[in-house]
Parts: C-alpha cells; sequence; structure tokens
C-alpha cells in the first residue's frame, strides 16, 4: 500500500496538453515569485554580517528555483515539480530552526509548501508533504522542550504546542484540498457546458450542410428532366427558397439566449422569411392541461397575448391536437375545422399548420403558422418546418439552460456576498474592533466611531491646518467591509495616479483582511475541536456514572468560567407508567 501511494506522487499524471500548459504556466509564477522573494531575502541577508549563514541558504534556495525553471524551460515537468516544493521546505525548516522555532512566523511558510505541493504534484503529494511537515514539527518541539534546540521562543514551547501545530497544518491541508476540488468540479462542469455546446453547433453546422447537399441534390436532378424543367424548376426553387430560409432562421435564432426575447424574435423571423400571416409559438403549463400562447407576430396574436390566449391540451384546436399527441396537423380552412374554433382576432386565416415542439422526447408547446391562402399548406411542407420546429425546440431549450445557469451563477453570487456581509459586521463587535488610524507615530485602534465626509478639502481638528482628504470604500466581493480615509496636509488635489494607487491599496487591504478573519476562524475551530476532544477523553477515562457527570461538570466550569454548572435529569414518561 505505502509503495502504491509513492508510485502515484512519482508518477506523473495523465493530463492532456492543455491541463499541462496549466501547470506549466502555474508552477513557472511559483517558481518565478519565489525566485524574487528570495533574491530579496539574500540581499537584506548579505548587507548584514551575522546573517552570512542565511543569505547562503537564501542563495541556494535562489540555485535551486533557478534550476527548476530551467526545466520548466527545457519541457522538464516532473523534477521541476519536485523540486520546487522540496526547495521551499527545505527553507522554511532552515528558516524555523535557526529562528523562533515552532513560534517563528516563518512556520506559515509550511502552508505554501503544501499549497504549492497541490497545485504542481496533486493532492497525495500535499499530504505527504503534510505528513513530513508534521514529523519535522514534532522533530523541533520535542526538541525544544527538551532543550536541545534553544530559540528566543523555545520557552513558550510546552507539550501541546506540537498538538496545535499538527491540528493546524492538518486543517490547512484538508482546507486547500476542498477549495481546489471545488474549483476543479467548477472547472469541469464548465469544459461539459462547452463541450455540449460544441456538440450542438456541430449539429447546427451538418444541418445546414446537409440542407445545401439536398439543394444540390434537386439541382443535379432539374437538369436530368429535360421534359420537366419548368414545374421542376419552380419546385426546387420553392424548396430553396424554404431551405434557405430555415438556415437564416437558424442562425438567427441560436443566437439568442434570453427566453423572453428569443420567442418573439422566432416569431417575426418565420414570418419574414416564409411570408406567413400569423405565427404563433404555444408553451404547455406546469402540468400539461393548457398550451398557453407564449409569442406572437401579427396584431391579433399581439391582442391574443394581452388577454393570456390558452387552448385546452387536446380539446381545443389544432394547436391543441398537436400538442397531446405529438404529431403535426394541417387546417385547410380552419373556420370549417371540426377541431377548430372562429377566432376573431384572425379572421383572414384560411389554412394553418401546428407543428409539435419536443426537446429530449418531451412535447413543451407548439408552433402555430396561420395563412391567409386557402390550402396553403402540404404534407411536404410538415417535413421542412418539422426541421425548422426542431431548431426552435432546440433553441427554446438552450436559452432555459442558460437561464437556469444564470439564474444559478446569480443565486450563487448572492450567497456569497450574504456571507460576506454577515461575517463582516460580526466582526467589530466580536472583536470589539472600530478600526485603526495610521500616522506618522504609527498605528491606533480607534475607540469610537470616525464621522466619515466626502472627499475634498478641509481643517485638521487638531492644529487648524488645511488638509485633503481621500474617501476610498474597502469592498470585497461587492460588499464595503471598511472605508479607507487618506488624508494629505497639502493643499493640491488628489493626482489620478494618486487616487488609482489608493484604490488599489483598499483592494489589497480587503484581500488581507478577508485572509486575516478565515485564517482566525480556522484557529478558532481548531481550537475548539481541540477543546472538546480534550474534554471527551476525560469523560470516557471514568467508568462510574458519577465520576463521569462530575468530570464534565468540573471541565464546563472550566473552560466556560462559569461559576456554577447544573445537570438536571428528566424524568420518562415511558418509565413512570411501568413503574406504576
Amino acid at each position: 500500500m505505502l509503495s502504491n501511494f509513492f508510485h502515484r506522487i512519482l508518477t506523473a499524471p495523465a493530463v492532456d496538453e492543455q491541463e499541462q500548459k496549466s501547470v506549466v504556466r502555474t508552477l513557472q509564477t511559483i517558481v518565478i515569485v519565489s525566485m524574487l522573494g528570495a533574491l530579496m531575502s539574500f540581499l537584506a541577508a548579505f548587507s548584514s554580517a551575522a546573517s552570512a549563514q542565511a543569505a547562503l541558504v537564501m542563495a541556494g534556495l535562489f540555485l535551486l528555483l533557478a534550476i527548476s525553471l530551467f526545466l520548466l524551460r527545457r519541457g522538464i515537468l516532473l523534477p521541476a515539480q519536485f523540486l520546487t516544493p522540496t526547495a521551499l521546505f527545505a527553507t522554511v525548516t532552515y528558516l524555523v530552526v535557526s529562528g523562533n522555532g515552532l513560534h517563528d512566523a516563518a512556520f506559515l511558510g509550511y502552508a505554501g509548501v503544501i499549497i504549492v505541493a497541490s497545485l504542481t504534484l496533486g493532492q497525495s503529494a500535499a499530504f505527504l508533504f503534510a505528513g513530513i511537515i508534521t514529523l519535522v514539527t514534532w522533530v523541533i518541539g520535542i526538541a525544544e522542550i527538551n532543550g536541545s534546540l534553544v530559540s528566543p521562543g523555545s520557552d513558550l514551547t510546552n507539550s501541546s504546542t506540537p498538538v496545535f501545530t499538527t491540528i493546524l497544518i492538518l486543517a490547512i491541508t484538508f482546507t486547500q484540498r476542498t477549495l481546489i476540488n471545488r474549483m476543479n468540479e467548477n472547472l469541469q462542469r464548465a469544459r461539459l457546458n462547452e463541450q455540449k455546446q460544441i456538440e450542438a453547433n456541430k449539429e447546427l453546422i451538418e444541418l445546414q450542410g446537409t440542407l445545401e447537399k439536398r439543394v444540390d441534390e434537386r439541382t443535379a436532378e432539374l437538369s436530368q428532366r429535360s421534359t420537366e424543367l419548368v414545374a421542376a424548376n419552380q419546385q426546387i426553387q420553392r424548396r430553396a427558397t424554404q431551405f434557405e430560409a430555415i438556415t437564416q432562421a437558424t442562425q438567427t435564432i441560436t443566437a439568442i439566449r434570453d427566453l423572453q426575447a428569443l420567442l418573439p424574435r422566432i416569431t417575426t423571423v418565420i414570418s419574414e422569411k416564409f411570408g406567413f400571416y400569423h405565427v404563433g409559438i404555444f408553451l404547455l403549463d406546469e402540468i400539461n392541461q393548457y398550451a398557453i400562447l407564449s409569442a406572437a407576430n401579427s396584431e391579433g396574436g399581439k391582442k391574443m397575448l394581452e388577454r393570456k390566449h390558452r387552448l385546452r391540451v387536446g380539446e381545443e384546436g389544432i394547436v391543441g391536437y398537436a400538442a397531446a399527441t405529438g404529431k403535426p396537423r394541417i387546417a385547410m380552412d380552419v373556420g370549417a375545422d371540426a377541431v377548430f374554433f372562429n377566432n376573431p382576432e384572425l379572421p383572414d386565416t384560411h389554412s394553418e399548420m401546428a407543428l409539435p415542439l419536443i426537446s429530449k422526447n418531451i412535447i413543451v408547446g407548439a408552433l402555430d403558422v396561420q395563412s391567409t391562402t386557402v390550402g396553403a399548406f402540404t404534407s411536404e411542407d410538415i417535413q421542412m418546418l418539422s426541421l425548422l420546429a426542431d431548431q426552435v425546440s432546440l433553441a427554446i431549450e438552450n436559452a432555459r439552460i442558460f437561464e437556469d445557469a444564470r439564474k444559478a451563477l446569480a443565486e450563487s453570487e448572492l450567497v456569497s456576498r450574504r456571507a460576506t456581509r454577515d461575517a463582516w459586521h460580526r466582526l467589530p463587535e466580536q472583536q470589539k474592533l472600530l478600526g485603526y488610524r495610521y500616522n506618522v507615530t504609527g498605528a491606533t485602534p480607534l475607540k469610537e466611531f470616525v464621522t466619515i465626509t466626502e472627499s475634498g478639502s478641509g481643517k485638521n481638528k487638531s492644529n487648524q491646518a488645511e488638509t485633503i482628504q481621500a474617501v476610498v470604500p474597502i469592498a470585497l466581493r461587492g460588499e464595503t467591509i471598511g472605508t479607507l480615509v487618506v488624508q494629505s496636509p497639502s493643499g493640491n488635489q488628489w493626482s489620478a495616479d494618486q487616487l488609482d494607487l489608493i484604490r488599489a491599496v483598499a483592494e489589497r487591504v480587503a484581500l488581507s483582511a478577508e485572509n486575516a478573519r478565515l485564517f482566525e476562524e480556522t484557529t478558532a475551530r481548531a481550537e475548539r475541536e481541540k477543546l472538546v476532544s480534550d474534554i471527551t477523553s476525560k469523560i470516557r477515562s471514568h467508568t462510574d456514572p458519577q465520576s463521569m457527570i462530575q468530570t464534565a461538570i468540573d471541565e464546563l466550569r472550566s473552560a466556560l468560567g462559569a461559576s456554577r454548572v447544573e445537570v438536571i435529569p428528566q424524568s420518562i414518561k415511558g418509565a413512570e407508567r411501568n413503574e406504576a
């Protein structure tokens, strides 16, 4: 089992060319940023003679990263994937050991090592590095406790420090795993939708090619039938016009994704391309009881829309027949047809054809076409317009899918914004923090609310000097979580570059504050879980119920700082009846 685990890590994952390019770009970015950090650290350490060893380590890190970048440029991906997180791990470990031990700020760099390993080598490598980091953490912690490793922060290390750091490492590992898995799921879903759209477009292109091929075949037949040249030529021209009209109509309606705009556009395009007097689209209600007129191009049809015209499925008109049976229907004289009724809004209609709209073998409505010519439709027209009805059904289905996706995205964004807003509304009350004021003397927390005015000029309250200020909201995911107010004693107005700089700083402040809040939540959750686990372990160490209850009370009093904790038993009615 262990050999299989290392085999999965040491073997390059099977990815397509696009994913490999994405991994290479990500790794190059990480390597370049890390090289810049190593170079800056080297220069800072080199300027101090006491930090010669640190400068040597940073130089070594820079060299290893340079080798990794060289391998990436040469297309050698797997060694570079291993070398980058390994070099970062070694450097962070040196900084922790040579610094304040487990209490050194460089310890947070292990989180970056885990994330880099996950992005470059996958989840298995992330857990491997998490395990190695956990092992190193315990070794350092035991060394500090035993006095083998002495650092400025070793006095703060106790037996719980390695446990806490282990929980923190695992929390970071599982958190990044969850985030990356969700990101991959969303990416896979997007690719699947893109593939479906590509396949749908291919079907449309194939259909267009089929239609053009049929036109060519009919044209070839015309050249062979000299005796029927005139009649055949008229027939071919009529069919060619219909094919062209179908193609143009298809290209027009498939470009629209909004269902409310799509349906009226379909009726207008079909009426213009085929010269029909009236075109209407009926959609079935949720229980498939009525076919409701949803779009129409004629004046009479628009009046019917205003009064919410609907037909009972299977009982009224040829539209009801087509919606019930899934079969097209032609009426040569709709006024005398037994399954239709006279319509005062469409007095000039003398021919009508209804075609079912079918999507995924389910009837979703009907396409109603009416003409002022008697006997305008034939059985051959059914075949032609059935192709158009299929495209209309496909366009409606695509529009509905697009609308559902848009609503889902809007709901997701709304939930994210609400969660952000709620979290930041609770933060000032939880941490009793109103903000910070920064000046040349340093940073001080605000003790009362500050009245914020618009950007402009004014007088400083302390020395009545002329100042100008810029007020920029600190926004996160569309929600304002704070305000950045910058004041300057200069009397000049802010330049565009200065305002852009202030806005950029506000964006960075929002991201940094959100990261800090999430980190605090994760830390608090880990501490809470540890406390619950400790209390549970102490309770389970007793077998006597009285001792277990007393232990629970003592631990709760100590954890919550309560002066009194009571356990009140509740009587069970069933037990009382049995005793009686």
